[in-house]
C-alpha cells in the first residue's frame, strides 16, 4: 500500500492508503526476532543487506551476523559513512548488484534513513533496528539526506518491521536518549502547527494522528525523569513513543503531526551554525519559543526538558543570540508551503528578539 493522496496540501479528503509497519518488535534481546521477521516477510532464506555506521558495526556487527547467520540468512554489511544522498545512491548500486531479498537500517537516524531510501530504489522489504533512539524516524516513511534540494525529509517507504533490542538501545549515548526525547517533546507545538493550517489555510487534518502524535509527547513528558537517566524502562517508553511518533506519520501521509515551525528552527539551525547540537536538542529549544508564540504552556515544557537533562538555553549548545535570532528569521522561508505559527512572512527581527528574551533562551 501506499499513500495516493496528498493530504498535506488539500483540505478535501481524497483516497488516501495507509501503509503501517506489520511488526512491532520492542524489548530485551528483541534482536534474536529478527529471522522469525525475515520469515514472517515470505524470506526464508537468502542475502540480507545490513545498512549501519561504522562504530555500530564494530560494537554489535558480530551479534547481529550471528543472528542472521543461525536463522539461514546471508548478511552482507554496507558502512553507511554519512546520510548523504550520494552515498545513498552509490548503496544503491552496490545493493543492485548483490540483489538482497530484504535491507536492514542498523544503527541510528544516519543508518536507518539511508536503509529506507535504498530499499525504496531498489524495491525490497525494510527493517527498522534501532541502536539509539536519537529521533522517530526509526518508524516513519520519510528522510532525510544530505545533498537533497531541501533541508528538510521527503518519502522513501515506511518499514515493514521494527526491532528495538531495549539492552542494545539503553547503551546509547545518554546525550542522544534525551535528544530523542526533545525531538518527541516537538510534537506538542507540531500538532497546534497542524490545527493552525487547517483552520487558516483549508489543509486536510487528521484527529487520529494528531492525537497520537500528542500523546507520545504527553507520555515522554510524564516519565521525563526515567528517560533523562537513561534507564532500561525509560528507554522502552521512550522508544515506544517514537514508535507511535511514526506511525502518526503514517497514518496522516505527511510528517505534519511530527514536524511545524519547532522543526523548521532546527532545519535552520542546521544551517546557521552546523554541527554545533542535535537534531532534538535544536527542536526542544525551537519548542519553548513556538510554545510561546502558540499561547501554550511553554513554562511547563521549559521544566520538563529540564527534567529530560536537555539544555533550555542556547549558550548550553554553545549558540549565540545571533544565531538564534538568524534561524527564526530563517526557519519560515526554508518550506513557504507549510503554514506554522511563524505565519508566511515570518517574524519581525524585533520580535524575534522579544520572544527570545521572553522565553529566556538567551
Amino acid at each position: 500500500m501506499s499513500s495516493r493522496s496528498t493530504p498535506e496540501t488539500t483540505g478535501a479528503r481524497t483516497i488516501h492508503d495507509i501503509e503501517l509497519p506489520l511488526r512491532v518488535v520492542i524489548g530485551v534481546n528483541a534482536l534474536n526476532s529478527m529471522p522469525e521477521i525475515l520469515r514472517m516477510l515470505g524470506l526464508q532464506s537468502g542475502k540480507v543487506a545490513v545498512m549501519t555506521g561504522p562504530n555500530v558495526f564494530k560494537l554489535y556487527g558480530e551479534v547481529i551476523e550471528a543472528v542472521l547467520r543461525r536463522g539461514g540468512y546471508e548478511p552482507l554489511f554496507y558502512i553507511v559513512s554519512d546520510a548523504s544522498l550520494a552515498t545513498a545512491e552509490k548503496l544503491v548500486g552496490e545493493v543492485l548488484i548483490d540483489k538482497p531479498a530484504a535491507v536492514v537500517g542498523f544503527g541510528g537516524g544516519k543508518s536507518i534513513d539511508v536503509a529506507k531510501y535504498v530499499s525504496g530504489k531498489v524495491g525490497v522489504h525494510m527493517i527498522s533496528v534501532p541502536t539509539s533512539p536519537s529521533h522517530d524516524g526509526i518508524a516513519s516513511p520519510f528522510v532525510s539526506l544530505k545533498g537533497m534540494d531541501r533541508p528538510y525529509s521527503m518519502k522513501a517507504v515506511t518499514p515493514r518491521a521494527i526491532v528495538a533490542d531495549i539492552k542494545i538501545v539503553a547503551e546509547a549515548p545518554l546525550r542522544l536518549i534525551r535528544a530523542g526525547a526533545g525531538d518527541i517533546v516537538g510534537k506538542l507545538t507540531a500538532v497546534r502547527d497542524w490545527e493552525l493550517a487547517h483552520r487558516i489555510k483549508g489543509e486536510y487534518y487528521g484527529e487520529y494522528a494528531a492525537r497520537l502524535a500528542r500523546l507520545s509527547a504527553k507520555h515522554v513528558i510524564e516519565n521525563a525523569s526515567s528517560i533523562g537517566k537513561g534507564s532500561p524502562e525509560g528507554v522502552r517508553i521512550l522508544v515506544e513513543a517514537l514508535v507511535s511518533s511514526g506511525v502518526a506519520m503514517c497514518i496522516a501521509g505527511s510528517t505534519r503531526p511530527a514536524s511545524g515551525s519547532e522543526h523548521l528552527f532546527s532545519h535552520a539551525l542546521d544551517i546557521v551554525a552546523p554541527g554545533k547540537a542535535l537534531h532534538g536538542e535544536q527542536v526542544a529549544l525551537g519548542t519553548i519559543m513556538m510554545m510561546y508564540l502558540h499561547g501554550g504552556n511553554w513554562r511547563r515544557v521549559k521544566r520538563a526538558l529540564r527534567e529530560l537533562g536537555l539544555p533550555t538555553r542556547a549558550s548550553e549548545l554553545g549558540l549565540s543570540e545571533d544565531e538564534i535570532l538568524r534561524a527564526l528569521l530563517l526557519a519560515p522561508k526554508l518550506r513557504p508551503e507549510r503554514y506554522t505559527i511563524l505565519g508566511e512572512s515570518g517574524l519581525t527581527e524585533n520580535a524575534a528578539r522579544e520572544l527570545i528574551r521572553r522565553t529566556g533562551i538567551v
